[in-house]
């Protein structure tokens, strides 16, 4: 008796002690499932383009300080990357430094434009023919040439002296992205229809250019200056437009020193679009939530940074894309 009541009241006792683990570990699982679920509606995933790469950081960094339990993701790849992201539900935010394209629209893109920049065509700081470049300048022609037409050009055939004999070297990008096919739209022509060296990313062809003497590329504003001192990147040059092919650089035409000159005459017109062009955010369908927050914030608060981190501000475009969010 004293054993079954010894096992009776062990067995009770065991099956207290298993229904307060069974208790705690579904309390467990509840929390952890809370917890799961919070982190992932707190997170904002962005991909896309090296063009928006730089403000988008800044961008996440300052949304972050004032909701500190927001944890935004934000990786480059190029335009193309960031809108197959999106619209496969892979990311929240695509970021895309080219035109929407209408096949796209059909598969759920919403997009806002969110700021301004340009695509710059480089060169070599060590070309032994730069200083004549920077006073004569490439034409509109001579890019058509050597990345449509695929022309096997010297320097001496830009600068017209026969007596120079080393080829132009012209570097691409491999990767989809707006850069290319902004440089390709200015040429009115698309991405697949540039000739060069494909290289990946901005900082890749900027590198390839930096490291070859004869070389030229194109690059976002903002890889193609330095962040902090707003000079070229280390090796490279912007190359001048002639934009009205008299074989100069004239004074309206001379805004390369410095990202600010190149900003200025973005504002003022001066240098054409394309390569300036808009940059924007797309969300598959129209945004909610967290990720609707974030972009009301980008479009509002956020602005205050576009100056800041090297962008132009699109003024008063910016309502529009407010109201477009707002669905009215």
């Amino acid at each position: 008796m004293i054993n079954t009541g010894f096992y009776g009241v062990r067995k009770k006792c065991t099956n207290n002690k298993a229904k307060k683990i069974i208790s705690l570990f579904i309390i467990g699982v509840i929390l952890t499932s809370g917890c799961m679920s919070q982190s992932k509606e707190d997170t904002i995933n962005v991909s896309g383009a090296w063009a928006l790469y730089p403000l988008m950081v800044k961008w996440a960094e300052e949304y972050t300080i004032l909701h500190p339990h927001v944890r935004i993701d934000v990786s480059a790849g190029g335009a193309g990357k960031g809108m197959a992201d999106v619209l496969g539900g892979l990311t929240d935010i695509g970021m895309v430094s080219r035109e929407i394209y209408p096949e796209e629209i059909e598969k759920g893109a919403f997009f806002i434009a969110v700021a301004k920049d340009a695509v710059i065509p480089i060169m070599n700081r060590n070309n032994p023919h730069l200083s004549r470049i920077l006073s004569t300048g490439f034409t509109r022609e001579a890019f058509y040439d050597l990345y449509i037409s695929g022309k096997d050009l010297t320097w001496g055939d830009i600068l017209r002296d026969s007596q120079i004999e080393d080829r132009v070297q012209i570097y691409t990008r491999s990767d989809a992205c707006g850069a290319a096919q902004t440089w390709a739209a200015y040429l009115d022509h698309a991405q697949e229809d540039l000739r060069g060296v494909g290289v990946y990313g901005d900082p890749g062809v900027v590198e390839a250019v930096a490291q070859d003497p004869l070389g030229i590329g194109y690059a976002n504003l903002n890889f193609a200056y330095d962040a902090v001192s707003g000079t070229p990147a280390p090796g490279v040059v912007a190359i001048p437009i002639d934009l009205n092919g008299n074989g100069t650089v004239d004074e309206d035409e001379d805004f390369y020193t410095e990202k600010t000159e190149v900003i200025a005459a973005i504002i003022a017109g001066l240098y054409p679009s394309p390569p300036a062009r808009e940059l924007y955010l797309v969300t598959r369908g129209t945004p909610s939530g967290l990720t609707r927050d974030f972009l009301v914030w980008i479009l509002t608060e956020g602005q205050y940074y576009v100056g800041e981190v090297g962008y132009i501000s699109l003024g008063e475009k910016i309502e529009e894309q407010l109201k477009k969010i707002e669905g009215e």
